[in-house]
């Protein structure tokens, strides 16, 4: 599934060269890629083949598959575009070997004129691989951290410095946030939760956030509210949107 426009506010397009994940935060209680998994796209995940290809996996819609035909997808994209890699997956999951990953980050360095937003709910494993993988300027790592009880996966990521930038994704934000060191970090996206029984996102929280990423000289963006829709709270912050990003997307 290669997607060339979003909903997604902070990117332009997503690439899901892989799909299928499994659960290790309680940020993912409420994950739309799992929704996503077992009602729309059952039907066409469940056409692949499972990366560990067990009879449990072959029925499971979110076991990891690989899609070695969606490899090429942005490379047919012309139009420089920020490009989300992987919002059905992780790249980082177990799962997907050496060999895998090497394929997806032999796209993204040969198609340089795109930024690749690549988020991992698994820093420690990319940092651990890191220098077994191609990188290039147009490459951005980043991780999920909701609430402070996963600080230390930013740790992991500043340890990957071939990444031209190290993001943080705090969405949905689940608690403060704003004792979160965020040394070496570029950016940071936060948000709020949506769908059924989403969790509230209190005002102080993405308060503290924006006023750290602020003190901190990171650029800032402030996805949405939530609610049961998405989009049903807004995305304005004391009265503005935060739009921020950390390097500007070169139309040359």
């Amino acid at each position: 599934m290669a997607t060339a426009r979003t909903g997604i506010e902070w990117t332009d397009a997503t690439w899901n060269p892989m799909t299928g994940c499994t659960q290790i935060s309680a940020g993912r209680d409420h994950c739309y890629a799992l929704t996503l998994a077992l009602t729309k796209t059952r039907a066409s995940y469940l056409r692949g083949a499972p990366i560990k290809d067990t009879a449990a996996n072959r029925k499971d819609p979110f076991a990891p598959r690989f899609w070695a035909d969606r490899l090429q997808q942005p490379l047919r994209w012309k139009e420089p575009r920020r490009i989300f890699v992987n919002s059905m997956s992780d790249v980082f999951h177990a799962h997907f070997g050496l060999d895998l990953l090497r394929r997806v980050f032999d796209v993204m360095v040969e198609a340089h004129w795109h930024q690749f937003q690549v988020l991992t709910k698994r820093p420690e494993r990319a940092a651990r691989l890191a220098t077994r993988l191609p990188w290039a300027a147009n490459i951005w790592i980043g991780t999920s951290i909701e609430t402070l009880a996963f600080g230390h996966r930013a740790d992991a990521l500043r340890m990957i410095d071939h990444a031209a930038v190290r993001f943080i994704s705090a969405e949905p934000l689940l608690g403060p946030l704003h004792e979160l060191d965020l040394t070496g970090i570029d950016w940071v996206i936060g948000g709020g939760e949506s769908g059924q029984g989403f969790r509230q996102c209190k005002p102080e929280w993405a308060r503290g956030l924006r006023d750290l990423c602020r003190r901190s000289g990171v650029a800032f963006f402030w996805k949405q509210w939530g609610g049961v829709r998405a989009k049903a709270g807004g995305r304005l912050l004391d009265g503005r949107t935060w739009d921020e990003y950390p390097v500007s997307l070169d139309p040359a």
